[in-house]
Formats: C-alpha cells, sequence, structure tokens
C-alpha cells in the first residue's frame, strides 16, 4: 500500500543558515503571501525537475528574503532592476530558468520602465509580482498599485486620483504589448484561488521550460503587518477591496499557438576578443618585469578625488600597464552626483591571482587628490599600507601613523608644466617608483590605448618622470 508524505520542498534549504535568528523559520509575518507563493514555486520547480537550472531574481522588498529559502541559483538586485539582470542572466544562460520575483513597490514603481521593456522584448523568463497595495517591509508606504482611499504612512487621509493618481494595473498595461505570451492575475484568498495561483505558476514556468516566451503572474496577496489587521481580517478586505479594483482571470494566453523549442547553451566565441577589450596578447605581455617589495605586492588601490581630476583615467591607466606587466587586473569606477566637480574614486586591483572580487574595502593603497577624499578613506586602509595625497590641494597631512605616506604637489608641479590636468600622470608616476610595482616603459607603452589625444603622449611622459624624480628626490625608494 502507498504511503503519501507530506515533506518541505526539496528546493527549500533543510536550514535557513543565510539567515540571521532562527533558522527553522522564514522572516514572513502571518497571513503573509510570500510564503505560501514560495511553497508553490519550490513544488513547481521540484516536480518539473529544474532545480539545478534554476536563477532566481530577488530585488528590494521583501521579495529579497527568497535568498535564503530557495535552494537555487540566486542574485539580488538592486530596487526595481530584476528584469534587466534576467534579461542579461537569461542571455548569456538560455538553458537555465530564469524567475524574476518582486512585489509591487519594485516592479510597478521604480522598476516600472525595466518591466515594460523586459516585457515588451519578450525576454523569454518568467516573472512573479506580488501585489499587496502597499510598501511592506519598509514602513507601510503608498505604492503604485495602492488602492483610492486607502491610508498608508505616506497618504494618512487616503490616496487621491487627483494627488497620486490611480493605481497602476500591471497585468492590463503589459497585456496590451505584443510580446508577452502570458499574462494572467490571481489571488492568495482561499483555497479554490490558491489552486488557480499553483496552475497560473505551473504553466508560467512551463512556458518558460519549453522556450516559448515571456509569461507574467500577478498574485494578489495580503500584508497584515502593513495593512495593520489580523490575517482573518486581511483576506477579507482583499476580497471585498483588491478583487472589485484589480479583478481577477487571464488578460493574454497565446502560449498555445507557440510550438516548444530548445533551450540551447550559447557558445561564445573569444576571436578578437582581446583585441575588442584591448586585453595585450601573449606576445606583448611582459615576462620581465621584477617583483616589487612583499609589501606592495598584489595591491587593492582607492583612487579618489573631484571629477574632472582624471582620478577614473588614472585607474584606467594603471590597470592597462598592469595588464602589459602580466598583472591580473580590475577597475571600477564610482562617480558622485556631478561628473566634473562632484566626487569620483574607482577601484583597481593588480594581483599575480585570478581576482575573486573587484571592489576594494581594505585598501592597500589610498591615492586622494582632494580632502574629502582622505578624510573618508583614510581610516580604511590596511595597517603598513601607502597613502599618496596631492598636497597642492590638501593642506593636512594623514592622521595614520601605520601607514606610510607620501605627499606629493601634483597639481602644482602640473601646472609648472602647462597643464593642471596631467596631475595624474605625476602621481602615476611617484607611486609606480615608490612601490616598484612595473617600470616606467611599460606604463609609457600603454599610454596610447588609454590617452585619447595622441599629441598629449609626451606630455604625459613628461609628468610621469617629474613623479618618478620627486620620489628619489624627496623619498627614495622605498
Amino acid at each position: 500500500m502507498a504511503e503519501k508524505v507530506l515533506t518541505k520542498a526539496a528546493s527549500f534549504y533543510d536550514v535557513y543558515e543565510r539567515k540571521s535568528g532562527a533558522q527553522d523559520v522564514t522572516h514572513y509575518c502571518p497571513g503573509c503571501g510570500h510564503g505560501v507563493l514560495h511553497k508553490l514555486i519550490a513544488e513547481a520547480i521540484d516536480d518539473f525537475g529544474i532545480r539545478d537550472q534554476t536563477i532566481f531574481i530577488s530585488p528590494v522588498g521583501c521579495s529579497v528574503f527568497a535568498y535564503y529559502y530557495f535552494r537555487v541559483g540566486n542574485i539580488q538586485v538592486a530596487h526595481g532592476r530584476a528584469p534587466a539582470v534576467a534579461t542579461g542572466i537569461k542571455r548569456t544562460h538560455p538553458e537555465s530558468i530564469v524567475i524574476s520575483y518582486q512585489g509591487d513597490g519594485d516592479l510597478a514603481a521604480i522598476g516600472g520602465n525595466n518591466i515594460l521593456q523586459a516585457a515588451n522584448r519578450g525576454e523569454k523568463i518568467t516573472v512573479f509580482f506580488i501585489n499587496n497595495a502597499i510598501y511592506g517591509m519598509t514602513g507601510g508606504q503608498m505604492a503604485p498599485t495602492t488602492l483610492i482611499g486607502q491610508r498608508t504612512t505616506t497618504t494618512p487621509r487616503g490616496r487621491t486620483a487627483a494627488n497620486e493618481g490611480f493605481p497602476l494595473k500591471m497585468c492590463e498595461l503589459i497585456s496590451t504589448l505584443e510580446s508577452p505570451i502570458y499574462v494572467e492575475r490571481v489571488a492568495l484568498t482561499d483555497p479554490k484561488n490558491t489552486s488557480k495561483v499553483r496552475r497560473a505558476v505551473r504553466k508560467a514556468l512551463r512556458n518558460q521550460i519549453e522556450n516559448k516566451g515571456f509569461s507574467f503572474v500577478e498574485v494578489l496577496s495580503a500584508c497584515p503587518s502593513g495593512w495593520k489587521m489580523t490575517s482573518v481580517q486581511a483576506k477579507q478586505w482583499m476580497v471585498d477591496n483588491l478583487l472589485p479594483q484589480f479583478p481577477l482571470g487571464v488578460f493574454k494566453d497565446v502560449s498555445k499557438e507557440l510550438e516548444p523549442s530548445e533551450r540551447s547553451k550559447v557558445v561564445f566565441s573569444t576571436e578578437n576578443m582581446n583585441e575588442l577589450l584591448n586585453i595585450p596578447s601573449e606576445e606583448n605581455i611582459r615576462t620581465d618585469v621584477p617583483k616589487p617589495l612583499t609589501k606592495f605586492q598584489n595591491p587593492r588601490i582607492i583612487l579618489a578625488g573631484f571629477g574632472g581630476q582624471g582620478i577614473l583615467m588614472l585607474g584606467l591607466g594603471l590597470a592597462q600597464a598592469g595588464m602589459q606587466a602580466g598583472y591580473h587586473v580590475s577597475w571600477i569606477p564610482s562617480y558622485g552626483p556631478e561628473m566634473r566637480g562632484g566626487t569620483a574614486n574607482c577601484h583597481v586591483i593588480l594581483s599575480e591571482e585570478r581576482i575573486g572580487s573587484p571592489t576594494v574595502s581594505k585598501p592597500t593603497v589610498l591615492v586622494a587628490m582632494n580632502l574629502p577624499s582622505l578624510e573618508k578613506f583614510e581610516s580604511q586602509v590596511e595597517p603598513g599600507g601607502l597613502i599618496i595625497y596631492d598636497s597642492s590641494l590638501i593642506n593636512q597631512s594623514p592622521k595614520r601613523k601605520d601607514v606610510k605616506v607620501l605627499g606629493i604637489p601634483a597639481t602644482e608641479m602640473a601646472d609648472n608644466l602647462g597643464n593642471t590636468r596631467i596631475a595624474n600622470m605625476i602621481v602615476l608616476g611617484a607611486y609606480i617608483a615608490i612601490t616598484g610595482i612595473m617600470p616606467k616603459d611599460v606604463v609609457v607603452d600603454a599610454l596610447p590605448i588609454f590617452i585619447k589625444h595622441k599629441k598629449l603622449i609626451p606630455l604625459n611622459v613628461q609628468a610621469i618622470e617629474k613623479g618618478m624624480a620627486f620620489v628619489d628626490k624627496n623619498n627614495g625608494h622605498a
């Protein structure tokens, strides 16, 4: 006689080790629909046998908690950007099953354009949209789907059409586009409707398994905490208020008209890749570059200053020269609100081994071209590290006593050469001189790659030499 055993879906972790606090329970409030929807998705993943192929995209809001629970691939993304990231993942891994899991404050607000464009392109992903008509995680603010008259922390007198506009109906919007193949709205209210949610989840995933196109399932869900109700009251409020405003049903379904097709893995060609990315060919990579002293090896560098000081170009130049010197390199820029006059910094890593992450949280080298940058990053430099600062613009020395410090009047020296914009190259010359990370000729050979105006290359070479000479004269080789 067969025995039916009810267990947690295998697509859930047995213990939620990624979660702080009690690791055998979820974050979700009593009556919240997220947990129920998670269960339905996990069971479908198990039944379809796609766990090892599934990649979950979870953005800001309660949706982000999926990372703790689902035993599948998972990428957490910025607010509203799940469809954009899902697009990139699906296009590079078309054999995978990509799920974009989003709430109403995420998908319909800051992510509104992202979801419309992904749907309009017909990206072959599955989107589960949880609509509870409120920002549930961040304090109960009004969402794009908040009802007329509904009170939230940002609409204490109730939402009005005149002031905040009408609630957005995402199924209705998306179903007007040509590319989506399946658009349905369902609700987690009672067993009958929950059964329809289960069918919708499976249909949306089946469409992707069969490589048919873009599927969008909107799930009306309760948020008792945000609505300040009991679970029972919240379910009834959904029936009385949400369902009349957001009618259930299939808004578009052309999936039966499409034939299943194979989800084949993309094989990318590396032909001309090095040339396209300005990566030096093997014959152009130097193998005779001497190693610097141990304390200067494998540097993790933060370069910072005002926009317009050439901070990002300095980082690019250092990374390009590093490649030609045979290092593994990475470079990540960071802008302030304005490109010119605002703040700018970048992270550069030069490593003898492959680089796991390009971000630098504990730099071994800091180059500060203005006082705000010195004040911001000085404390982050590892003990025994190096701080180089522009003493022309910074009128105080670093306070740290456990790091090596070089103050160089880079801007003044550049002005004397006739162009203040080459202060960055003076600093580059000083850095390679004090650390011995690479010889001058490697840097000079890299200049034509990252400097657009070739007539300025001789001046940049002169600036590098001035920076090196300053170290030789005032500091000596470290």
